[in-house]
């Protein structure tokens, strides 16, 4: 992990977007926390690595484009929130165009070497873009 990585949440938010849209879920993976939870749909908790990645490979299989705009960190000792108002384009197994766009609400974890890790991913956390 590079040096700008460790040094913010936000971040640790951008390399998401830019592993997942290279089709790397394992670094992707690798920005979670080992009790992290994902909700990668309204409504659908995933919790613990090989659920997580599973998830991460869906939204990796779109070849996606996210791009992010950071609209609020707040920092409380080894704790951060993240609201990131999103959108992502890409294509579906079927050949369609896929569009999607929100808030996300993340909390990140500050770890032993000073990096952050994601431990709860909510995308949708924000409401709607």
């Amino acid at each position: 992990m590079s040096v700008s990585e460790k040094a913010s949440p936000e971040a640790v938010m951008d390399r998401f977007a830019e592993l997942i849209g290279a089709g790397d879920v394992q670094g992707a993976l690798a920005l979670y926390e080992e009790d992290a939870v994902f909700l990668p749909e309204p409504g659908r908790l995933e919790r613990g690595n090989k659920a997580i990645q599973a998830a991460l490979a869906t939204f990796a299989a779109l070849r996606p484009k996210i791009t992010g705009e950071i609209e609020r960190t707040v920092v409380a000792g080894d704790t951060a929130l993240v609201i990131n108002a999103w959108a992502l384009t890409g294509t579906d197994p079927a050949g369609e165009p896929v569009r999607m766009a929100a808030k996300s609400a993340d909390v990140l974890r500050r770890r032993p070497d000073g990096s952050w890790g994601i431990l709860i991913d909510d995308p949708w956390g924000g409401g709607t873009a």
